[in-house]
């Protein structure tokens, strides 16, 4: 939660100068504009951390604090403060931030000690969420929502592949634990974006194999996304 390794592996790509004043930039994209730049407010380590936009600057605060137990374990808290009254970015953020927590406690589990590389390919839709499900899974061959424990397989094209067991599932999200194209983590979702919905294939994967099929990948996915983007009169 602290270091640009850490947090690239469980949320978004990003880059953090340790130290309190430092700066952190989060990529939520390949395009500059994608790129958001950060300050790293507060750097107590191993307990607190708190990232916000910078000197004088409104917007979001993000404060991360751990608190250690006798047998081993931890209770992470996060309080993302900052929005303004009716700020439709609040619920998408609430949403947001229940799939990287739980994709935290996925890599605690099953990835301690390791680092993954992410593929985030995402797109925005003038559909509603149960419409962008229904694009998604149907471009991907899914009729029915499988059960935990299922095995899932799809593909963009012939040589980008994912697959793994079904580990979690919800209202239009999918949760996997992967083996293809390397071991990590995977999420199908489509979530409210205030206005538009939020359609993605996001990939976590470990290794050397993992980097190298998040680098392959990231860009099919997204090409894949966009070709089944809907057409507005």
């Amino acid at each position: 939660m602290a270091t640009g390794p850490g947090i690239s592996s469980w949320y978004v790509p990003h880059t953090v100068e340790e130290r309190t004043g430092g700066t952190a930039t989060a990529s939520f994209g390949p395009e500059p504009e994608m790129q958001i730049a950060g300050r790293v407010a507060a750097w107590e380590p191993p307990r607190r951390v708190v990232f916000d936009g910078g000197e004088g600057i409104d917007g979001l605060t993000f404060e991360w604090t751990v608190e250690p137990h006798d047998d081993n374990t931890c209770t992470v808290r996060l309080h993302n403060a900052g929005f303004a009254d009716g700020d439709p970015q609040y619920d998408a953020m609430v949403d947001g931030w229940k799939l990287f927590m739980a994709n935290l406690q996925l890599h605690l589990k099953h990835f301690a000690g390791q680092t993954a590389t992410a593929a985030l390919p995402m797109v925005m839709w003038p559909v509603t969420p149960d419409e962008g499900w229904e694009i998604l899974t149907g471009g991907l061959g899914i009729s029915d929502m499988p059960a935990v424990g299922d095995r899932l397989d799809v593909a963009a094209d012939d040589e980008t592949k994912l697959g793994g067991t079904v580990i979690g599932t919800g209202p239009r999200r999918i949760t996997l634990l992967a083996d293809s194209p390397a071991p990590g983590t995977a999420f199908l979702t489509s979530e409210d974006g205030g206005g538009v919905t939020m359609v993605s294939v996001w990939l976590y994967l470990y290794g050397p194999d993992g980097a190298a099929a998040a680098e392959h990948d990231d860009a099919r996915w997204r090409a894949w996304l966009a070709e089944r983007t809907p057409q507005t009169d």
